[in-house]
This record gives C-alpha cells, sequence and structure tokens, in this order.
C-alpha cells in the first residue's frame, strides 16, 4: 500500500469518527430539548463505542483486511441468489 492510500484511509477513518460524534451530538441536543437527561455514563459508552469502531478501522487499515461491506442494492456482488431481485 503507498502512502497515499495510508493518508487517505486515515482521513476516511477520521471523516467515520467525526461523523458518528456529530451523529451523538445532535442526538443529545434533541434529548436536552425534549427535556430528557442522558447519563454521563451513557455518553461516554457512546464515546468509547465510536473510538472502538476507529481503532477497529484503523486495524483494518494497516492490516490490509476490509471493513463492513455494506451492500446497498439487493442483487449486488455478495449477496446469495436467494436474495437477489431479478
Amino acid at each position: 500500500m503507498s502512502l497515499t492510500g495510508i493518508v487517505l484511509g486515515v482521513i476516511n477513518v477520521a471523516i467515520v469518527v467525526a461523523i458518528l460524534l456529530l451523529i451523538g451530538a445532535i442526538i443529545l441536543w434533541f434529548c436536552s430539548w425534549m427535556s430528557l437527561n442522558v447519563p454521563a455514563q451513557v455518553q461516554k459508552g457512546y464515546i468509547i463505542v465510536v473510538a472502538l469502531i476507529g481503532l477497529y478501522m484503523l486495524v483494518a487499515l494497516v492490516a490490509g483486511i476490509p471493513t463492513v461491506r455494506i451492500v446497498s442494492f439487493l442483487g449486488g456482488p455478495g449477496v446469495p441468489p436467494v436474495l437477489r431481485l431479478a
């Protein structure tokens, strides 16, 4: 893997972590707007989960293994023939 690929991979991991933290902040803002208190332990737990996802993505980048593959259209590669749409 080239240096450019590693840099782009690290940028990708940073973007994913930032988006997940932004989603958590929006949920926290919505809960506070609805006057629902989210305990600090739940907030810390969410941050730990996001950090573990980022760590997994970094390890997958260094080791060269694929991360979770998301198939957005049934019938794409990797979908069993039973589930494919004709």
